[in-house]
């Protein structure tokens, strides 16, 4: 199957006009997907210039290409351009190295460390919903990036940022807001040029690097074994299993930069698109209140509640299925592959597309796939950690943190957060969108919301 005269091409969009697609998956690229899937099925391909891209979205396939052969796969070119922000990163690093990092940094992610954090999320979560006023109407994905940047800072570095967190904010949006551009034919080209983009992205860029060197260098001249923050943690973490060794300051730089960029953009947009859903599911809603006032009794959560609130998890995983945060992921491919079950085999070289926002939303799995059910969590078994509903649906018809050798390393914190936030904001208060205007997506490396999306808050 791999000789060369038997590789067959797989169906999808074509054009005469070169770059035609790549205008298509600028202007649209979740309605371009969205429609390849639905015109060409499980297994689609088309050009970008000279490049072939390859979309599959069939659950099994896409276990094959993130488990069983990850190895003849690289990172796609989104995150390939993502170096200039992340460097040799864990979301961007390969190989050997790559196995080095995250053997470093697991220590950090062990449930007891994971549950050290939650003291932290609590007291933050607390703080800001007694800073909100009854009928204040704000824009909920700058309130949830904001908390989650305090969160964050504090969880991480053990480091207040209030005075200073609207800045770093900004400048985190325009590092993330530059991953459109990975979409674009010429982007490597572009930039190299002296544009007022670029020179606003270097600037963003180097504003937070100077926060993280801070952190950094206030650690390492005052050390304590005491500390429990991720980057004490790192400080002291060794690759016991390998050279011995730690990690240089430029890496834990860039390791520090990933996980402060990951760790509240990802949390943040999941609770704005769970604040939105549950204020367009008012029944749902009201369940979750229920659950938190008879569990919780008015007392603030603690990282032992997460378990005991089934219908608060099963909220954050549905929210999480319709509007995945990691909406997509690319893998390069290194050798030729052959897609299971399929005459198809991908050349070296090519791209390869696996979009949860897809995926998720593909009734052959998900019954009433566009509907906001969080019960059906509870009715099939803890499908929120992708046991694929007690093993009646694929494994990866669900899969909003990757999979693999590669699966996000801080999910069990992600799940923490979301949660302990769920509850300790609603405990208090309940929001409603000010308008009925579609939402429209922003796709970029995240899924968010493209325009200020205006909530009001309401006292319970």
């Amino acid at each position: 199957m791999n000789n060369g005269a038997m590789i067959r091409t797989a169906p999808g969009p074509r054009s005469l006009i070169p770059f035609a697609n790549a205008v298509r998956m600028r202007r649209d690229i979740v309605g371009f997907l969205s429609r390849v899937q639905r015109e060409h099925g499980d297994i689609a391909s088309f050009s970008v210039g000279r490049l072939r891209i390859w979309l599959i979205s069939h659950p099994e396939a896409i276990r094959d290409i993130l488990v069983t052969k990850a190895d003849q796969f690289t990172k796609g070119p989104a995150l390939q351009m993502a170096k200039i922000t992340l460097g040799e990163g864990l979301l961007t690093s390969e190989g050997d190295f790559h196995k080095r990092q995250r053997r470093i940094m697991q220590p950090a992610f062990h449930a007891r460390r994971v549950a050290d954090y939650a003291e932290t999320i609590v007291q933050f979560g607390e703080r800001a919903r007694e800073s909100w006023r009854p009928g204040a109407v704000m824009d909920v994905r700058e309130v949830m990036t904001r908390l989650t940047l305090e969160i964050v800072a504090k969880a991480l570095f053990d480091a207040e940022i209030s005075e200073e967190v609207d800045e770093i904010g900004q400048a985190m949006d325009i590092t993330v807001k530059m991953f459109d551009r990975s979409r674009m034919p010429l982007a490597r080209l572009l930039n190299k040029l002296p544009l007022p983009s670029n020179y606003r992205f270097y600037r963003a860029r180097d504003r937070v690097f100077k926060t993280i060197d801070r952190m950094i260098a206030g650690r390492k001249a005052a050390p304590d074994a005491g500390r429990k923050d991720f980057l004490s943690i790192l400080l002291r973490s060794r690759d016991e299993a390998g050279d011995g060794g730690g990690m240089s300051d430029e890496q834990l730089r860039f390791e520090a930069m990933t996980l402060f960029s990951a760790g509240h953009e990802t949390t943040a947009n999941a609770l704005v698109w769970t604040w939105m859903l549950l204020a367009a599911n008012r029944p749902a809603e009201e369940r979750m209140h229920e659950e938190l006032d008879r569990v919780l009794g008015g007392r603030l959560p603690t990282a032992e509640d997460a378990d005991q609130l089934p219908y608060t998890r099963a909220v954050m995983a549905e929210s999480m299925r319709l509007y995945p945060p990691a909406w997509i992921l690319g893998r390069g491919t290194t050798d030729a592959y052959t897609v299971p079950g399929s005459e198809y085999t991908i050349k070296p070289g090519a791209v390869v597309l696996m979009s949860q926002w897809l995926v998720h939303r593909d009734p052959r799995w998900w019954p009433r796939s566009e509907a906001f059910l969080p019960e059906r969590w509870l009715e099939e078994g803890d499908g929120a950690m992708g046991s694929g509903g007690g093993g009646v649906r694929p494994r990866y018809a669900y899969f909003p943190f990757g999979g693999g050798s590669r699966q996000c390393i801080g999910e069990s914190l992600a799940w923490l957060e979301g949660i302990l936030l769920l509850a300790v904001v609603g405990q208090r208060w309940r929001l409603s969108r000010v308008d009925d205007k579609e939402v429209r997506l922003h796709p970029t490396i995240t899924l968010r919301p493209r325009d200020a999306l205006m909530m009001r808050w309401e006292a319970r």
